[in-house]
This record gives structure tokens, C-alpha cells and sequence, in this order.
């Protein structure tokens, strides 16, 4: 056996001795029914978990989208976008992201995760490296990835502008900085203060790259996040966004200044090597930006949904963390305990809500991460926090004294 191998079974021994071992549920997704899912069984499942936040994913929209480019085009891209991989959707669907956004350009990667590492690593060793970049504490694994390389990387606390502010001041004479930050930080459902930092980082001549994955389709009059609903989208410099949550799709983006971005496409290893989105992924993604901007009803019942599984949470004696956002967590605070909450809620009510736990949040923070859709009704949302409430119960976090219920 190569050292490797036992490196491997005693790392895995460990993660499931922290219950921190990561398990998949087999369930079968229903275009036609979502959220409500089926299980190996057969048995009706409503999943509470799901990034589809608009409930898009399975829309007539997005499918005849997909379908009508599948029958024109097949289903493989056929290369990178350089080599054959680049149809009229793909542009298409750029410049509607660049409008949505009210930037200049945009460039789609092969998901938000690429986007970030290919976006902020290329810039990052551009001009020599000379860069100092300044990081949220909270900001996702995949911003992080691609500022490893940074010539000097300092952490500002969590959405604290006067400290990104001092920092900033401090900076080394010279230098270039850039300002890396996310709207709504999906793990605790907190929004940033943009335009306090936008202010701060032109304050101080610092490139600001903004990532609003969890809140572009949600936030703002046409869905472009919460820059556009906190009218600072133009004081920001690059905004990257996902077609993967909100829009029901697949792949990545960033979008900004017209020069940036047609640097980023001759240079970013992460785009320039990547077989490119297919073209039904590209072309369904176009459908759903462009009905997603008109969709106004749709987010009012999505944030609605959120405030109404919020209360009735606190009805029944849980209060979930202080989310100001469509994302709901409930504390739990013990790795397998969390995981036994989520198996329970799955095997006694038949609802699956993820176990959240490290190294996605810092360890005694793991919580549910519950993300309410506008297709969850009054009566699944009553039935799911009684439901927590009683398995709460099962094991201890919650007192029948305590049941508001």
C-alpha cells in the first residue's frame, strides 16, 4: 500500500469520527414538481436545500431553450471557445450579461467557481504581481483559490468597512490593491454594505471585484444583485455572478470594464484552456437572464417565502440566525449532531435540508442552511418548521417548554 492510500483511510476515518464525512442523498430530481423530489423508495421528498432559488431549473423556459439549441447545434461545445467551441449564444448571452450588469463587457467561464479563481488569479499576476489584496474573512473558497498567489494578501473583518478603510491607509506606497468582497454571504445570509466599500476602494485607488453568485436574479429591479437594488453597480469594477443559482442554469461570469474583460479572455488560463459551456447550457442561460430581468412577482414571492419560513420558525420556538436575505440557517453548533438533525428531518418528515459543516463554516458553527423557493407553499413552510421543532426536540436543542407551538 502507497503511504498515500493510508494517508487517505486515516483522513477519512477522522472526518467521519467529527461527522464530517460527506455523504450524497440519492434522490430524483423532478423537472415538473420541484422542489419535491423522489427517493430510491419512491417516497415524496421537498427539498429545502437547493440553489435553484427561483425554482427555474425545470421552467419551460430554460428546457425549450435548451432543447431547441441541442437540436441545432448537438450537445457537446466541441472545444474551447478559441477552437470550435463558440457559437452565436455564447456571445449572445455575454453581451446580455454585460447589460444586465450595466457594464461594458462580460465573459462566461464554465462555472462561478472557475470564474473567480481564472478572473482573480490572472489579474493578480498581471503588472508583475506587484498586487496587495484585500480579502472579507468570510469570502468563498473560490475567490480565495484564486488570490493564493497574491505578492500580499490581508484579511479584513467581516463586512467592516472603517477596517478595510485603515488597512488600506496602511498599504505600502506603489502598490496595487485590490478589494475582493461578496453581496450576500450564503452560509449566514448577511448582505455586505456595498456602497461603503465602493466608496473606500475608489477613496484609495483599489480595484473592487465584487461576487454576488447568491444574489444575482434575486436583487434589484431586473435581478442583477444587490449592487443594482443599492444603486452602486457602476462604482463597482468587476462583478462576477453564477448562472447556476438563480438563473436555473450552469457556468460562471464576470463582467466590467470592456478592456478588463478582453484581457481576462486572451490570458486567464482558467477560460483560454476550458472546453466552453455546451451550447444548450449557453443558450438556456440567455432564456432565463432575459425572463428573469422581467420577473419582478417571481422575486417578491421568493423574498416573501423567506420571511414567512423565518416567522414561522420563531412560532414554534427556533430563531434562525440573523439572516437579512432569502437564506435561512439554523444554528446547531455540533458536527454529528447536525448531521443527525438533517438524517432525521429526511427519514421522519421526509424534508432534506443540508448539514453545514466544517471546513465550510468554522467548526461549532454547523448549521441547516435552509433556501426557500417560490414554489414552497404556506402549507410545506408550516410543515417544516414543525417539523424541525420536533426533531430539535428528539435530540435536545429544543424544550417542549420552549415550542411557541
Amino acid at each position: 500500500m502507497h503511504p498515500f492510500q493510508s494517508f487517505c483511510r486515516d483522513e477519512l476515518t477522522r472526518m467521519k469520527d467529527e461527522g464530517r464525512y460527506r455523504s450524497f442523498a440519492a434522490l430524483n430530481k423532478s423537472r415538473q414538481q420541484f422542489p419535491r423530489y423522489t427517493d430510491a423508495q419512491g417516497r415524496v421528498i421537498t427539498v429545502w436545500s437547493s440553489n435553484d432559488y427561483l425554482g427555474l431549473g425545470g421552467s419551460d423556459v430554460l428546457a425549450e431553450a435548451a432543447i431547441a439549441a441541442v437540436r441545432e447545434h448537438g450537445v457537446g461545445s466541441g472545444g474551447t471557445r478559441n477552437i470550435s467551441g463558440n457559437t452565436p449564444a455564447h456571445e449572445a448571452l455575454e453581451r446580455e450579461l454585460a447589460s444586465l450588469h450595466g457594464k461594458q463587457a462580460a465573459l462566461v467561464f464554465t462555472s462561478g467557481y472557475v470564474a473567480n479563481q481564472a478572473a482573480l488569479g490572472t489579474i493578480l499576476a498581471s503588472m508583475g504581481g506587484n498586487w496587495h489584496v484585500f480579502s472579507d474573512a468570510k469570502n468563498h473558497n473560490s475567490m480565495i483559490a484564486g488570490m493564493k498567489n497574491a505578492r500580499a494578501k490581508t484579511i479584513f473583518r467581516h463586512n467592516d468597512a472603517a477596517h478595510l478603510d485603515a488597512l488600506l491607509a496602511a498599504a505600502e506606497p506603489g502598490v496595487n490593491k485590490l478589494v475582493a468582497f461578496e453581496s450576500v454571504y450564503s452560509m449566514d445570509g448577511d448582505i455586505a454594505p456595498l456602497a461603503e466599500l465602493a466608496e473606500i476602494c475608489r477613496k484609495h485607488g483599489a480595484l473592487s471585484y465584487l461576487d454576488e453568485v447568491h444574489a444575482v436574479g434575486m436583487y434589484g429591479a431586473t435581478g442583477a444583485g444587490v449592487a443594482e437594488r443599492d444603486g452602486v453597480a457602476e462604482r463597482i469594477d468587476i462583478i462576477q455572478g453564477t448562472l447556476a443559482k438563480a438563473f436555473g442554469c450552469h457556468g460562471g461570469y464576470v463582467a466590467g470594464d470592456a478592456e478588463i474583460i478582453d484581457y481576462l479572455r486572451s490570458a486567464a488560463a482558467g477560460f483560454i484552456f476550458t472546453t466552453s459551456l455546451p451550447p444548450a447550457l449557453a443558450a438556456a442561460a440567455l432564456a432565463s437572464v432575459r425572463h428573469v430581468k422581467q420577473a419582478t412577482e417571481l422575486r417578491a414571492r421568493h423574498a416573501e417565502g423567506a420571511r414567512k419560513l423565518k416567522d414561522a420558525f420563531r412560532a414554534v420556538g427556533i430563531e434562525p440566525m440573523p439572516s437579512v436575505s432569502h437564506i435561512v440557517p439554523v444554528m446547531v453548533g455540533e458536527a454529528a449532531l447536525c448531521r443527525e438533525v438533517s438524517r432525521l428531518m429526511l427519514e421522519d418528515h421526509g424534508l432534506y435540508v443540508t448539514p453545514i459543516n466544517y471546513p465550510t463554516v468554522p467548526r461549532g458553527t454547523e448549521r441547516l442552511r435552509f433556501t426557500p423557493t417560490p414554489r414552497h407553499n404556506d402549507a410545506e413552510i408550516a410543515f417544516a418548521a414543525q417539523a424541525l421543532a420536533s426533531v430539535f426536540r428528539k435530540v435536545g436543542l429544543l424544550r417542549a417548554a420552549d415550542d411557541a407551538a
